[in-house]
């Protein structure tokens, strides 16, 4: 592996540098907000799309399994990438192909290039590992749990732009799903100039291969297990191709490790994934997917059911449903964020992702039992919100504090895919207990007669399903990320030595 260095900067260079410092967070909370963004960009629009394109709920469905896809895929790759060559020019490059995707969906009204457009997008998940490889390269020590803190809020509020924007803007008689990707393009571009103007040059470059081997074998174990995960529903959980596609999966995982073991510069290094730090944190970021979309899918689908007498929801619509049951807990979660970035300075992070996830489940807890009120789900879902944005604030300050910095993009990278893996058998299981066929109308419920809605005792099992995942981050915390805290003092501390001089 080679290192290139970058000229030492000049007084006028360091001016300009410190000016851009200023920004340095709030344009990488920008792209953070671009990542969630993509991710819950067509939830809401899924029937206008099948309606404008004349497809089928299974064809629409490729909309998100296309996106979960190509985000697991990039995702570790583009993070070791960008620990190599440079985090800045692979931000650049990675919104590059998340404005050409939003762009291809606007201009596109063919399902099959939109299914390409949507990949494109889900490039964008990569984002958010980069990011916090900036910060940990970019920020004094004392300042790194604040910052990581605010790109996790932020995460939050790209959702909540998401739903609320494909509301607004596909209401009215003739709504037009392409308005959605225009938005989504106009961020995208604003993300990428600011990126380019804002965030340095690397002042080192590690360099080295990519492990190509590797990166082919981990994209073919994530979509044999993922592809299934999402479209399991609908082939049938006993379905030879479900089956086949899991079996495949084990075979292909046993590939990778074999390949990454035996490559002088692996992908992803076998013994970061064993340190207990690391193991640990992918486990509450499994859990934390899980929850997460949990919530999501499960409010969602709740409060756009027809309300008594003809059925047990409140008959909301998706504008009033993102509007007035999602967009409250994404804006606590902002404020959460911050919150939580103090306390991993005062307590740690193993306790603040503790004291998040026993929100969370007292939060699902309260689903499960009182989803009657429209009250009590408001209320449950801002502690479920909560709960959320401590886990995204705490677990990067976990992997900071655990593994060498020339492995940070790839370590966070990891834990976006559990996340995504946690993501999706969420959304397998709600497309399993809560199936209804959606509206082709955007403001239309999603069930218009009693007898088609799921019983009301399968939201309790979503909801209680959730409170679980949140109790195991809480053993998970207490039980193994007692020495996150170490985050904030001198790096030498904050791993074993004999680790670091191993790692290259």
């Amino acid at each position: 592996m080679h290192m290139t260095r970058i000229d030492a900067p000049t007084p006028i260079t360091r001016r300009n540098g410190r000016r851009r410092g200023r920004l340095l967070v709030p344009v990488l909370g920008l792209g953070a907000m671009v990542v969630s963004m993509m991710q819950t960009l067509t939830v809401p629009i899924l029937g206008v799309i099948q309606r404008d394109l004349h497809t089928t709920t299974a064809g629409a469905s490729w909309l998100t399994t296309a996106t979960l896809l190509s985000a697991a895929v990039c995702t570790p790759l583009l993070g070791r990438y960008g620990d190599q060559h440079g985090v800045r020019r692979t931000l650049i490059g990675v919104l590059g192909l998340t404005l050409t995707g939003s762009v291809l969906g606007a201009t596109t009204d063919t399902l099959p290039w939109l299914i390409v457009a949507r990949a494109l997008q889900g490039a964008s998940t990569a984002i958010f590992p980069l990011a916090q490889s900036v910060v940990r390269d970019e920020l004094p020590r004392e300042r790194l749990p604040g910052a990581m803190a605010l790109l996790s809020g932020t995460l939050a509020v790209g959702n909540a732009v998401a739903l609320v924007g494909a509301g607004l803007l596909t209401q009215g008689a003739a709504p037009d799903f392409h308005h959605v990707f225009w938005l989504s393009a106009g961020v995208s571009a604003l993300t990428l100039a600011a990126v380019a103007a804002v965030i340095p040059r690397p002042r080192v470059r590690p360099g080295g291969r990519t492990d190509w081997p590797g990166a082919i074998a981990l994209a073919a174990m994530l979509t044999l297990l993922l592809l299934p995960l999402s479209q399991g529903a609908r082939w049938g959980w006993s379905s030879a191709p479900t089956l086949g596609c899991f079996a495949s999966a084990v075979a292909a995982a046993a590939v990778w490790v074999m390949l990454e073991r035996g490559a002088g510069e692996p992908l992803v290094d076998m013994r970061m994934l064993v340190l207990r730090p690391v193991r640990l944190a992918n486990l509450a970021g499994f859990l934390l997917g899980f929850a997460m979309f949990s919530q999501f899918l499960g409010i969602s689908a709740l409060v756009q059911l027809p309300a008594p007498p003809d059925g047990y929801g409140f008959g909301a619509t998706v504008f009033e449903a993102s509007v007035a049951y999602l967009m409250p807990p994404a804006l606590v979660s902002l404020a959460a964020a911050q919150v939580a970035g103090a306390m991993v300075r005062m307590i740690g992070a193993h306790a603040t992702l503790a004291v998040g996830a026993a929100c969370g489940a007292t939060g699902f807890a309260v689903l499960a039992a009182a989803h009657g009120s429209a009250a009590a789900v408001i209320a449950a879902g801002i502690l479920v919100g909560v709960a959320v944005s401590f886990g995204f604030a705490t677990l990067p300050a976990v992997l900071a504090g655990a593994v060498p910095a020339g492995r940070t993009g790839i370590a966070n990278g990891i834990n976006s895919v559990a996340r995504s893996v946690g993501s999706s058998v969420a959304s397998a299981l709600a497309a399993t207990l809560l199936a209804v066929e959606p509206a082709v109308e955007p403001a239309a419920h999603l069930a218009t007669r009693a007898s088609a809605l799921p019983a009301e005792g399968r939201f309790t099992v979503c909801f209680a399903l959730g409170a679980g995942a949140f109790a195991l981050v809480v053993l998970v915390a207490l039980a193994g990320l007692t020495n996150a805290r170490t985050l904030v003092r001198p790096r030498h501390e904050t791993r074993p030595p004999e680790r670091c001089k191993t790692w290259h």
